[in-house]
C-alpha cells in the first residue's frame, strides 16, 4: 500500500486511473466538487473505488465543513452553515452550541455515509485570533481554546454517530498564521509558552480523535527551518508527545505553495518527519506516480493507525433522519435568538 491519499479527475474513474490505482494501492482517496454531481453518481464512484482492491473498509475522504468549505451542496445536497455560526451560539448558550454542532455534524455525516464517504476532514480546531488569515476565517470555532475543544468534540461525536471518522486540523494550529498556506509559507514567531494556547484544543481531543492533519507553517521557536508538516521535531515533540496524538497523521495537501521542491520530494520529507500519509489532491497522474516511486510502502505502524481509524466507527443500520436533526438544531438557534 502506498502511504498516500490520491484524488481522481472526474465523476467516474478513467481507465488510466483505475489501472494506476490498482497497481499503486493508495491508502485512500479524496473527493472534490469535480467528483460530485448527484447522490447516485457519487455512490457509484465510491463503490468503484472500493472495487479496485475489493476493500470494503476504505478511506474515502472529503472536505465538508459547511459554509465556504463544502464539496457537496445545493441543489443535490443540503447547504450547511459555517462552523463559526456554532461558536456564536456557544457564546450565548454554551450547551446549546455544543448540542447544535453535534446534531449538525450527525446530519451532515449521514449524507456523507450514504454516499459511501468514510472520512471527513473536519473538525478545524485552530484557535481564532484578530490576525488570523482569512483562509481560516469563519471556519474557526472561536477564540477560546476550551470553546474550540468543546465544539470540536461535538463535531467528532456527531460524525461518528453517523459512521464517519472526523479529523483534527490543522495541528499544531493555524490561528496565528497571517498568510494562506495554499499560496505562501506562513511563519509564526510566537514563543513556546504562547503557543500552548494554540495546541490546547488538540491536547483535549487527542484521545478522542483517530485522524489528524498537519499545518504547512513554520513555528520558529520549534523549528525555524522547516514547516510543521516536514519537521521531525514538531511531529514528534509537539504533535506526538506534547499534544499526545497517536492517531493517523496526514499532511495537508502536499501541493500547496507553502512547500518547495517537487511533489515527490515534499512527500518524502513529510513521511521522514513522521507523518503517516501524504495527501495529494489534484489527480495528476505524473505527480501520483512520482509519489509511489519515491515513497515506497506504508509502514506497519502507519497501517495499524489507518486500520484503527477506519474501525473506530460503524454506519448505523437505521441512520437518524437528517431533517429531524436539522429541525432541532434550528430550534436551538431560535431559542437563543442567534442567527444561523
Amino acid at each position: 500500500m502506498t502511504p498516500a491519499i490520491f484524488g481522481c479527475s472526474g465523476p467516474e474513474l478513467t481507465a488510466d486511473e483505475r489501472a494506476f490505482f490498482l497497481e499503486a494501492d493508495p491508502a485512500g482517496y479524496i473527493l472534490f466538487k469535480r467528483n460530485c454531481e448527484n447522490p447516485e453518481q457519487l455512490r457509484r464512484l465510491t463503490d468503484s473505488l472500493r472495487e479496485i482492491r475489493g476493500r470494503d473498509r476504505l478511506l474515502v475522504s472529503i472536505d465538508q465543513e459547511g459554509g465556504r468549505v463544502a464539496r457537496l451542496g445545493p441543489p443535490e445536497w443540503r447547504k450547511w452553515p459555517a462552523p463559526a455560526r456554532f461558536g456564536e451560539l456557544y457564546e450565548t448558550a454554551p450547551a446549546s452550541g455544543i448540542e447544535a454542532m453535534r446534531l449538525n455534524s450527525e446530519a451532515m455525516a449521514t449524507e456523507l455515509a450514504t454516499a459511501g464517504i468514510t472520512v471527513d476532514f473536519h473538525a478545524p480546531c485552530d484557535v481564532a485570533r484578530p490576525e488570523t488569515d482569512d483562509v481560516i476565517g469563519d471556519r474557526a470555532l472561536g477564540p477560546e481554546p476550551m470553546q474550540v475543544a468543546a465544539l470540536g468534540r461535538a463535531i467528532l461525536d456527531g460524525m461518528a454517530a453517523a459512521g464517519v471518522v472526523g479529523c483534527l486540523k490543522h495541528m499544531p494550529g493555524h490561528g496565528r498564521a497571517t498568510a494562506d498556506s495554499h499560496k505562501h509559507l506562513p511563519v509564526v514567531d510566537a514563543q513556546d509558552a504562547d503557543l500552548m494556547i494554540d495546541i490546547a484544543p488538540f491536547e483535549h481531543l487527542a484521545g478522542r480523535a483517530n485522524i489528524g492533519m498537519t499545518a504547512h507553517i513554520v513555528f520558529t521557536d520549534w523549528d525555524a527551518q522547516r514547516p510543521a508538516t516536514q519537521s521531525p521535531w514538531v511531529v514528534e515533540n509537539i504533535i506526538r508527545q506534547r499534544i499526545g496524538f497517536d492517531g493517523l497523521l496526514l499532511t495537508d495537501d502536499i501541493d500547496m505553495q507553502a512547500l518547495d521542491g517537487t511533489i515527490p520530494e515534499r512527500s518524502v520529507r513529510a513521511l521522514e518527519a513522521g507523518c503517516d500519509l501524504v495527501l495529494n489532491c489534484w489527480a495528476k497522474l505524473d505527480d501520483m506516480a512520482g509519489i509511489v516511486e519515491a515513497c515506497g510502502t506504508i509502514s506497519s505502524e502507519s497501517a495499524a493507525r489507518l486500520d484503527r481509524a477506519l474501525a473506530s466507527v460503524e454506519v448505523p443500520e437505521s441512520p437518524a433522519d437528517p431533517d429531524a436533526l436539522v429541525a432541532i438544531r434550528d430550534a436551538l438557534f431560535a431559542a437563543a435568538d442567534v442567527k444561523l
